[in-house]
């Protein structure tokens, strides 16, 4: 089993150590919470029989049991957290968004790559088998000549937010928003599939305090456009479409989970089918982490890298130039 320490005890945690326990590739070592957060902790521990926590962050850096973190904390510090553990030999998992800026990925990647220490951002969809069968027949519907995304999902913290009380989701300055918290998944599937593109544009729907509530990305490459909608202040159906001049490819509901495969080839039959084998959908993404650390696959991990650097650029780009 491979060893890993897992740093949070926000709301994705529950997720994750379930996740984890559930892949058979990890075991959950300790949990790590800050001070304030230490009965917490303590309560996931008995919740999934997790022998140890810990609110001291060295003697989970210095401990050679630990093979990986997991960083689960919220988006302003995940590149601090991610370099502290790289530096110390460990490897690291850490969630989406990978950090706030380009600079900041590039300078992880670099580090984990130059020490041969395995790095993952944690985008759940991009390690499913329903994604592998889209990316396999995306050649089949022709040239592609739009792509839809759509994640939308009321927040559950929007209503408190609408009475002025912000939680890190909605809090600009920790880099919550619409973008970074549901659109990256959409970005993640174009950016995988097609790569970076010529010309980013956001526009979006901003709160009283600036943050984005729902917003479109539009990327334009050389022969088609992609629309990346999400929305943390109002619902609507979620789906990914790929359309070309040959067919489509349809997936209903949150780009996150990414079931209920649809394609359908210009003079053929619709298809439909899901491969994914977990009710949980994080679990696929630690059972190929596991086996890619397993087998020593570093190309995996130079490729995944790479992805998440073209989606930290896109990031980057809805950026006005100046601020």
């Amino acid at each position: 089993m491979i060893n890993v320490a897992v740093l949070g005890t926000g709301k994705i945690i529950p997720e994750a150590l379930d996740a984890i326990q559930s892949s058979k590739k990890f075991n959950v070592a300790v949990i790590w919470a800050r001070p304030h957060s230490k009965s917490k902790a303590e309560g996931l521990a008995e919740k999934f029989h997790v022998e140890k926590i810990s609110t001291d962050l060295d003697e989970i850096l210095t401990d050679p049991t630990i093979d990986f973190a997991y960083i689960g904390l919220i988006n302003s510090v995940h590149f601090e957290y991610a370099k502290k553990f790289l530096d110390a030999g460990k490897n690291v998992i850490v969630e989406k968004p990978f950090t706030v800026t380009y600079d900041e990925a590039r300078e992880l990647a670099n580090l984990a790559i130059s020490k041969k220490l395995y790095l993952f951002e944690a985008i759940t969809n991009l390690h499913m088998p329903n994604f592998n069968a889209v990316k396999n027949s995306i050649d089949k519907i022709g040239n592609v000549k739009f792509v839809q995304a759509n994640y939308s999902q009321y927040s559950s913290r929007y209503d408190d937010y609408k009475t002025g009380k912000v939680a890190p989701a909605f809090d600009p300055k920790l880099y919550g928003g619409a973008l970074r918290d549901l659109n990256v998944y959409n970005i993640n599937l174009v950016a995988k599939l097609f790569g970076t593109p010529r010309r980013v544009t956001y526009t979006a729907n901003h709160g009283f305090n600036g943050v984005d509530t729902s917003g479109i990305l539009i990327l334009e490459y050389e022969n088609f456009i992609a629309s990346c909608i999400a929305a943390k202040d109002s619902d609507s159906p979620s789906s990914f479409i790929v359309q070309g001049d040959n067919g489509y490819i349809k997936v209903d509901g949150a780009p996150n989970v990414f079931n209920s495969v649809e394609i359908k080839i210009r003079g053929e039959k619709i298809k439909r089918f899901n491969l994914n084998q977990f009710e949980n959908r994080m679990v696929h993404e630690f059972v190929e982490f596991g086996k890619i650390f397993e087998k020593g696959d570093y190309s995996a991990v130079e490729s995944g890298l790479q992805t998440s650097l073209d989606v930290m650029k896109i990031l980057e780009s809805t950026i006005p130039k100046g601020n």
